[in-house]
């Protein structure tokens, strides 16, 4: 196995109701509508995979699960950038299906069907409370965190079983349209789950 770590930004939306019941179970939970689709988009500030750089790439897990998430057969697809050459698609391809290690290895038992690789221009922002992420015509989804006591500051779910982190900031999703690999999910009643958090990942050797 490769040496790797990539650290940076991550923001979500899923079809379940706010708040989604995934991660707080341990994936032990039905999702809200009894099926679930997701999109994590992450954004890589620093890392390498080998002696592949990897910053200021970025990349999205795309997918759906038909039942409790615990319970397996996920169908999963991933959408690389566009300016990503292909030694750097192919190591992003290998972290994010957990074949070197690292979070999402844990989750890989899960995953029933890979449905590809796709490559778009992927714009992932994040402003203030405020995070978006667009993968040409493929996704296109926005959040907004949930304000707490300080009400600049999202309220955060702690010590949860989630690969992205641990410690995850709430959110609401404005949007989301998911239009890849045969998936299709659009919504716009502001109900669904987000979530957004930093991520730090390392794997291999």
């Amino acid at each position: 196995m490769t040496q790797w770590r990539i650290e940076g930004n991550y923001m979500e939306t899923c079809s379940c109701d706010f708040l989604c019941p995934c991660p707080t179970s341990g994936f032990g939970a039905r999702p809200t509508n009894g099926d679930c689709y997701f999109a994590l988009a992450y954004r890589i500030d620093r890392g390498n995979y080998g002696d592949v750089k990897l910053e200021g790439r970025s990349f999205v897990i795309a997918g759906y699960t038909p039942s409790v998430m615990g319970e397996g057969n996920w169908s999963v697809g991933l959408i690389v950038d566009a300016g990503a050459s292909s030694k750097q698609v192919d190591a992003l391809s290998k972290i994010a299906t957990g074949s070197e290690g690292g979070p999402i290895a844990n989750l890989a038992p899960l995953i029933g069907k890979v449905l590809g690789v796709e490559q778009r221009p992927i714009e992932i922002h994040t402003n203030g409370m405020s995070t978006s992420a667009k993968a040409g015509e493929l996704l296109d989804q926005a959040n907004e965190g949930v304000p707490g006591a300080n009400q600049s500051e999202p309220i955060y779910i702690d010590n949860v079983g989630h690969p992205s982190n641990s410690r995850l900031a709430l959110a609401r999703s404005t949007h989301s349209h998911l239009h890849a690999f045969g998936l299709n999910w659009d919504d716009v009643s502001g109900k669904n789950n987000g979530h957004f958090s930093a991520f730090n990942w390392s794997g291999g050797a």
